[in-house]
């Protein structure tokens, strides 16, 4: 079956990889959403993968623990790089080619976000997570990629 889109970004909340737990990463939930994006995949669709990072750490419920807001939503943007790190590692154990890009430097475990490289990868059919919203902090809402960007 053909697919009517040949690229597609996919937002998953922080939220979703906690399953039934308070917190964190359930295993079940990285196997479930993998074996979903294997299926797009395997249409010949590319995809572009942004998780958010409320499973493990709210930037902006920080200050009522104390935490000023800048470092609230530093860490909450490291939040998001362990999420992308988690789903790579499982769609990698699926033979799915993946990327981790950050909008913060982390040369070892992560490329830079250039949109050009971005667009360079997913057309070697490898799926980009892009993690670290935009690595500034008091930015809520991320103008979001529009697909003529990523085509």
């Amino acid at each position: 079956m053909a697919s009517r889109y040949s690229r597609i970004l996919l937002k998953l909340s922080g939220e979703s990889l906690m399953g039934n737990q308070s917190f964190g990463i359930d295993s079940d939930v990285l196997e479930q959403i993998s074996g979903e994006v294997q299926k797009v995949t395997d249409l010949g669709v590319e995809v572009g993968l942004v998780i958010g990072g409320g499973n493990i750490y709210r930037g902006l419920s920080a200050s009522k623990q104390g935490i000023d807001r800048v470092t609230g939503d530093q860490m909450g943007m490291l939040a998001t790089v362990i999420n992308s790190l988690a789903i790579q590692n499982s769609l990698e154990k699926r033979g799915i080619n993946t990327r981790v890009q950050s909008a913060i430097m982390m040369e070892e475990i992560s490329e830079p976000f250039i949109l050009r490289r971005v667009v360079r990868h997913l057309g070697k059919e490898e799926s980009g997570n892009f993690s670290a919203g935009t690595g500034s902090p008091y930015l809520r809402r991320i103008q979001p990629l529009r697909l003529e960007q990523l085509r």
